[in-house]
């Protein structure tokens, strides 16, 4: 089996620890990114999940951090759940695989709070699988269940927050890539080879101030990471650390149709105000105070991607 790792601070420095129970043992030796922890610190973290070493520091005297650390490549998945196609307007089967990429300066920890820019009013939420890239990829593979495990070492909760005001009506790096728009974590699980099945078997589900609004199984995923990966490497390199944010299911808050959108592309030059128009009555876009939680679980509950949760403020709530 796998296990998780948490990446902390604590006095102003951070670490590497295995989480077992409430308590982190934390990982000897300096990792300045998770590139390195991954080439130098992954086996020996693995001695202490197997050991019988139980104590260390409590996990709730801890900051967690992201996992993923600067610079990073975060490569995304859109409308990769049928259900979220049906939300957004697009129910036909897709005829490609929808790839796009956020700013990593949008990366945040599982606790931080969500800072929401003053001119955003259309805030939303999507829980997504993220896959962490193992080895370096310069050239056209084909990755199959049989060798996913030489490429993805370990699974984290992302949250791929977007500005839907500024997505529809301009571009997607734009609407997804402000900073804290991102949130990793808390757990990044360290997969052994057996797990890999499991992948393709998790449960996510995403609640907004315990209102549960995404419920959804990695089996429904459309373009699976086999294809993702074997697709992205005969188009980019990718490197240890790299992050891959699977797609989010159906339950988020923009909800349109093909009327809005063949009407956005008939007046183009209106297409921000049709869009918002079209939007103000909907209750279900995040408000400052507003908390998130989110738990990504496998069905047999032997993996455990931990509880991410974090707090909506506004730009002048965090000054």
């Amino acid at each position: 089996m796998g296990f998780p790792v948490v990446r902390y601070e604590e006095n102003q420095t951070s670490g590497w620890g295995v989480v077992k129970g409430d308590n982190v043992i934390p990982v000897s030796g300096t990792f300045d990114s998770l590139a390195a922890f991954l080439k130098n610190g992954v086996d020996k973290a693995r001695e202490i999940a197997v050991s019988d070493i139980d104590t260390g520091i409590s996990i709730n005297n801890l900051q967690i951090l992201s996992p993923i650390t600067r610079p990073a490549q975060i490569v995304c998945q859109g409308l990769n759940y049928s259900s979220h196609r049906a939300e957004a307007g697009s129910s036909e089967k897709p005829t490609f695989n929808l790839i796009f990429s956020k700013a990593d300066s949008s990366l945040c920890g599982p606790n931080d709070r969500v800072i929401r820019p003053e001119h955003v009013e259309l805030l939303d939420y999507e829980i997504e699988l993220g896959l962490v890239i193992k080895t370096e990829i310069t050239h056209s593979i084909e990755v199959t269940e049989n060798n996913l495990y030489d490429y993805v070492a370990g699974l984290v909760i992302t949250n791929d927050v977007s500005a839907r005001d500024i997505q529809i009506p301009q571009d997607l790096f734009k609407g997804k890539s402000y900073r804290t728009f991102c949130p990793v974590g808390p757990y990044l699980y360290i997969l052994d080879r057996d797990d890999i099945p499991r992948i393709s078997n998790l449960e996510l589900k995403l609640w907004v101030n315990e209102e549960l609004r995404q419920s959804a199984n990695t089996k429904q995923l459309i373009y699976k990471p086999t294809e993702t990966l074997t697709e992205l490497s005969g188009l980019m390199d990718l490197s240890p650390g790299d992050l891959i944010m699977t797609g989010t299911p159906g339950g988020v808050a923009v909800q349109l149709s093909g009327e809005l959108i063949q009407k956005m592309s008939e007046f183009p030059e209106k297409k921000a105000e049709i869009f918002k128009d079209n939007q103000k009555d909907n209750v279900h876009y995040l408000k400052d105070g507003d908390r998130i939680r989110c738990e990504i679980k496998s069905a047999d509950g032997l993996i455990d991607l931990g509880v991410q949760e974090n707090l909506i403020v506004g730009n002048s709530s965090n000054r």
